[in-house]
């Protein structure tokens, strides 16, 4: 049975500690998975401790459902995610704006995202959710990715 994931406050750092609890895994793992994926780059302060930021909150979890949920290898999780990112700026080069005229646009100049990954539980994801219709989930899961390149565009300048 699969453990529902707490919201994320609207804070703007969360400690190795938070993040653990928010994403249902451990520090140690944290700190693996930063090895392992490049878009995990936690601020460091004295003593080398890491801070977090709501993005990289976000992509914890996404990482976490492709591992645990999906069944994802490590490599297979970053090329996974490697693929999401590459579609994304591809669409963003072509011109085509997949996120036009949704009810709930993005203002990637905001640290926080207007929704929870908490919100795309295994059914929504899987399409099984009553609630939302297939076209409702995969414009989420662009809202979310659209999100992830703005906070990672943000943070290279």
């Amino acid at each position: 049975m699969e453990k529902l994931l707490p919201s994320i406050p609207a804070k703007r750092y969360f400690t190795i500690g938070e993040v653990g609890d928010l994403c249902g895994v451990k520090p140690h793992v944290l700190r693996y998975w930063e090895q392992e994926f490049n878009q995990l780059r936690p601020m460091k302060r004295r003593g080398n401790r890491r801070y977090y930021q709501h993005h990289e909150v976000l992509m914890i979890r996404r990482i976490r459902d492709l591992l645990y949920d999906q069944g994802f290898t490590i490599s297979g999780a970053r090329n996974k995610i490697q693929e999401l990112i590459q579609a994304e700026r591809e669409l963003k080069k072509s011109g085509l704006d997949v996120l036009d005229g949704l009810d709930a646009p993005i203002d990637l100049e905001l640290d926080a995202s207007p929704f929870e990954f908490s919100d795309l539980d295994a059914e929504g994801l899987n399409g099984t959710n009553s609630d939302q219709t297939p076209m409702q989930l995969i414009r989420r899961e662009l809202q979310e990715i659209s999100y992830l390149l703005g906070s990672e565009d943000r943070s290279k300048g």
